[in-house]
């Protein structure tokens, strides 16, 4: 039998983000468009992973939690805005920059993974396309 063909994708292909920040902390949903894509990230998008794409701003902890009720993930960056908001020099650092800064990360999954979900259909509010 033959392995997988493996390929990477940004997470922008299969997911969106909503995001925000409040003292030091930014707080990010990662929500797939279908649960085929969830699946997907539910595997791939990682505490440690999403730590080490955000190392270079971030120096404390992430946490993650599944909320497969509604295809998300809920980030919770630590120390991401060096001790708050109004405190950090940086640009474009607040939550809604570092949520679309998330959607960047790269996730490995294999071709077959990846038609499921571009083909199910997306799940919400919106109209069908």
């Amino acid at each position: 039998m033959n392995a997988p063909t493996l390929i990477k994708i940004p997470l922008a292909r299969i997911a969106h983000a909503r995001s925000g920040d409040k003292a030091d902390w930014v707080d990010i949903g990662l929500f797939a468009w279908n649960e085929a894509g969830y699946r997907i990230i539910e595997r791939e998008v990682t505490a440690a992973k999403v730590q080490a794409h955000f190392a270079p701003w971030l120096p404390g902890q992430v946490d993650a939690w599944p909320l497969p009720n509604i295809l998300a993930l809920k980030l919770v960056l630590h120390g991401a805005l060096q001790g708050g908001g109004a405190r950090n020099l940086r640009l474009d650092n607040l939550g809604k920059a570092m949520g679309a800064a998330l959607l960047r990360l790269e996730i490995e999954l294999s071709t077959e993974e990846f038609e499921l979900a571009q083909k199910s259909p997306r799940r919400g509010w919106w109209p069908a396309a």
